[in-house]
């Protein structure tokens, strides 16, 4: 569905909120990863300095951007990888989708990435008639649900238990015998195995690009990306520019934060480098190797105020710590890319037109940052996409005359106060016992959580009452 044919924002917002099985579901896996991720860090002393280190080894690679890139190319193609350069996602679908049409490719495994989905990737092979299975296990829960991610770490995060038992019932033949995990996870593996062995393409993501070696790298800990990449004839690696590290060990500093910030884990269960097609004497491997790198938006990105977001390591950890992500999910958002981190990245890649109402739903309470492993300040961020929304114009009407009211309050303090005077005293009529569930012109609020009754009296009106009595 484009971004023109989505319901609202509001609208996806409200349907979601109405919905108690996806909070549920959100409860469940972000309390979880937000309860393992402080664990991992009180028993990780350093993190703040490894933070520290995240951070500038991402903005020297920002700074020098060009230099690795083409660093990288040569030491790719030395391997015997083919380097592919797309401008937009338009391009990197076209490029993707000839290599798997030359190579007559009938079945293409796909472990999970968010490139891949910011690319229309998905789209792209099912018109080219080319078969795609997602190997990720909740990526292959989405696929058959026909749903895109709601997360970028857990893409089917907003599925509870109980529903994947009902996907897996109608989806794999012969169904599982039980609705355990166990039993599910190999059901799933059942269906996955073949299609991992008569693959004529595997697709995967990267989550760093080493320079100096070539090599792409990839951290699962399913093991699908290791059966994506390695039985087919032809290894396609799609990845945005932004993900290039100068070294191994760049890499490795790197995976210390992200890991631990995404699942509480110190180290995935699978952390693979990719240089490279097979090569004579090799066990296995594809026969060609090539990698898509992704510009999409990112060079624009490296010239104007959103520049830090080019830090971003895909870990998830503002999303599982939003208090609006969290009662909303993912799909809500209506990109590619959820929560805090997407509500910065969607006007970079949709438009700020059609996506103005994410920075915007932001609460500004900057837990987001607090938890960022390379310090991305996001708040300021997305304060710099309202900026730029109000410079140019796309805020409704209602709204600018309404700022415009409470400014010509707020240039005069004694109406202002008068005015909060008669407010609060309003508002408590409206209370009942402590709290307010309806008012007028509050129902944005009201419609889905109660209001605390305010005070008899303005805070400066507290205040003052406070200062005498210290002064008496």
């Amino acid at each position: 569905m484009t971004a023109a044919a989505q319901p609202a924002f509001k609208d996806r917002a409200k349907a979601a909120l109405a919905d108690p099985t996806l909070k549920l579901a959100i409860d469940r896996t972000t309390g979880n990863a937000e309860r393992k991720r402080a664990a991992a860090l009180a028993a990780f002393p350093e993190f703040e300095s490894a933070r520290a280190r995240g951070k500038a080894i991402k903005d020297h690679v920002v700074a020098h951007l060009d230099h690795y890139l083409e660093m990288f190319e040569r030491n790719a193609i030395a391997s015997g990888a083919q380097v592919h350069w797309a401008a937009d996602d338009a391009e990197a679908r076209a490029i993707v989708t000839r290599i798997c049409l030359a190579a007559d490719a009938k079945l293409v495994t796909r472990s999970k990435s968010m490139l891949g989905e910011e690319i229309g990737l998905p789209h792209a092979l099912a018109d080219a008639g080319i078969e795609r299975v997602e190997t990720d296990l909740a990526e292959h829960i989405i696929q058959l649900a026909g749903e895109p991610p709601s997360h970028i770490i857990w893409p089917a995060m907003h599925r509870t238990r109980e529903q994947v038992a009902e996907l897996f019932k109608a989806g794999h033949h012969p169904p599982p015998a039980a609705e355990d995990p166990a039993t599910m996870v190999q059901s799933a593996r059942i269906q996955l195995r073949a299609k991992f062995l008569n693959a004529d393409v595997g697709i995967s993501g990267a989550n760093f690009l080493v320079a100096d070696t070539g090599a792409t790298c990839t951290v699962t800990n399913e093991g699908n990306a290791e059966l994506t990449t390695t039985p087919p004839r032809i290894h396609i690696v799609t990845a945005g520019i932004e993900k290039i590290v100068p070294s191994t060990a760049h890499a490795f500093a790197l995976l210390r934060l992200l890991v631990r910030s995404a699942t509480g884990g110190e180290m995935t269960q699978y952390t693979t480098f990719h240089c490279g097609p097979k090569r004579p004497g090799d066990a296995d491997g594809p026969e060609e190797m090539h990698i898509v790198l992704v510009d999409n938006g990112r060079t624009r990105m490296l010239a104007n105020e959103f520049r830090e977001m080019l830090r971003c390591i895909r870990c998830g950890a503002c999303m599982n710590h939003c208090v609006v992500y969290r009662q909303i999910g993912g799909h809500a958002y209506g990109g590619t890319y959820p929560g805090p981190m997407g509500s910065v990245l969607t006007p970079v890649l949709d438009g700020l037109a059609a996506s103005r109402d994410l920075p915007n739903a932001c609460t500004m309470n900057g837990r987001c940052a607090e938890v960022c492993p390379v310090g991305i300040p996001l708040p300021t961020l997305l304060r710099g996409w309202r900026r730029r929304s109000w410079r140019e114009g796309l805020e409704p009407s209602s709204l600018r005359a309404g700022i415009g009211i409470w400014a010509q309050f707020a240039r005069r303090p004694r109406l202002y106060r008068l005015a909060s005077r008669i407010g609060v005293r309003v508002m408590r009529l409206f209370g009942k016992g402590g709290w307010i569930s309806r008012m007028p012109l509050a129902g944005g609020w009201t419609d889905y959580r109660d209001l605390p009754r305010p005070p008899g009296r303005t805070f400066m009106e507290q205040y003052r009452d406070q200062q005498k009595g210290r002064r008496q």
